[in-house]
């Protein structure tokens, strides 16, 4: 089988964006003739005819419209690859990166992060956005810059991924509240009333189910959407929240921790980016800042005497 040529691609993704011959061919600086003969190879090369006539346009395939964006991203990559790397100037760079991230996230590094990218790069802006869902379809499609989380099987193959820390999953009730005396067992902390986090309103959505033995046996007492609210009404409380340790330690000061007295797993929290952003200098150097601002700022100190 001969090897494809490469250049069909480039000219794909002008006809997919363009949805037209002539429109391409202007993009691509070709002669319109030009452009149609390299539509007829494309029709030979992927046996589908990718636009066809409809009125005075062109009208994309099913076929057609399922490629555009895979072809898009490759062009990108590719363009990305073969760009000379050139010097990055951080003093006159402007441009604003868009971060999602887990409740948490931004109370306890965003701090950092905004004093050393101010320090480095003061044109550039960082928009945080929570993060309630699990979809990798805003990283594909240029919404999302870099995400923070815990990698799961429903991630996109071709997600970037690079991990930051381990974390685990700690109790925490108010000031002086009854778990935080005495001997705990998993029977006190399973009869306590409970504020649990869930993206999709359920109890059995909450985003720590995974770590925990398979049936806790919480009396669950609210639900909430994210871990601030949790952290928020158990302070005011006697409701129970559990939380992730490193993500929650700024929320939850003044709080009384404990390590839960269940067999709970660890977690490694990983940074996830698009493949088309891997040869960007200045995501690289983003990706630079938050990996040495996590590593400074170091594991948190517990704040209470409950990690017996």
């Amino acid at each position: 089988m001969p090897a494809p040529d490469l250049n069909l691609l480039i000219t794909l993704d002008a006809l997919l964006a363009e949805g037209s011959v002539v429109g391409a061919a202007k993009r691509l600086r070709l002669s319109p003739s030009a452009m149609s003969r390299a539509l007829s190879r494309l029709r030979e090369t992927t046996g589908d005819p990718l636009l066809v006539r409809a009125g005075r346009g062109l009208a994309p395939t099913p076929r057609a419209l399922a490629l555009r964006g895979r072809v898009h991203d490759l062009v990108l990559e590719v363009e990305a690859v073969l760009r000379p790397d050139e010097r990055l100037d951080l003093a006159g760079l402007v441009r604003t990166f868009t971060l999602r991230a887990s409740d948490g996230f931004v109370e306890s590094f965003g701090p950092g992060l905004l004093a050393r990218v101010g320090r480095e790069a003061p044109g550039v802006r960082l928009n945080f956005m929570q993060k309630p869902d699990k979809d990798s379809s805003p990283l594909r499609d240029g919404r999302v810059d870099l995400e923070t989380g815990v990698i799961e099987e429903s991630l996109g193959p071709e997600v970037r991924t690079q991990a930051l820390f381990r974390d685990r999953l700690v109790g925490i009730v108010r000031d002086a509240h009854p778990l935080s005396t005495g001997k705990l067992t998993a029977a006190r902390y399973a009869d306590a009333q409970h504020v649990i986090v869930s993206r999709n309103g359920l109890e059995s959505g909450a985003v720590d189910l995974p770590f925990l033995p398979s049936a806790p046996g919480r009396n669950v007492g609210a639900i909430v959407s994210g871990f601030s609210a949790a952290l928020t009404l158990a302070r005011g409380s006697d409701l129970v929240a559990t939380v992730p340790d490193r993500h929650t330690a700024t929320l939850r000061q003044g709080m009384f921790s404990f390590t839960l007295p269940l067999p709970a797993l660890e977690f490694t929290v990983s940074m996830l980016w698009h493949p088309r952003m891997d040869a960007d200098g200045a995501h690289r150097w983003l990706r630079g800042c938050v990996r040495e601002v996590l590593r400074e700022q170091g594991a948190p100190p517990r704040n209470s005497a409950a990690s017996q």
